[in-house]
């Protein structure tokens, strides 16, 4: 994983967050906790989405990244 895209909505209140190609989605799969994950061909998870992410103040919504080993 090389880059991590992470997109808000405020109009839709939806949040986005791509850690794979988005062209490549061939396949959305609802968790039934307003969760959607975006899947791959091989039925890898690319992206999800949150729906009706409400965040907790007008403030940017901070991100922060770990990395560990597997």
């Amino acid at each position: 994983m090389a880059e991590v895209k992470v997109f808000y909505d405020r109009t839709g209140n939806t949040l986005v967050v791509w850690f794979g190609n988005p062209q490549d989605e061939v396949e959305a799969e609802e968790t039934g906790n307003e969760v959607i994950l975006m899947k791959d061909q091989d039925g890898q998870v690319i992206g999800f989405e949150k729906l009706n992410f409400l965040p907790p103040s007008d403030h940017p919504i901070p991100v922060a990244f770990e990395t560990v080993a597997l």
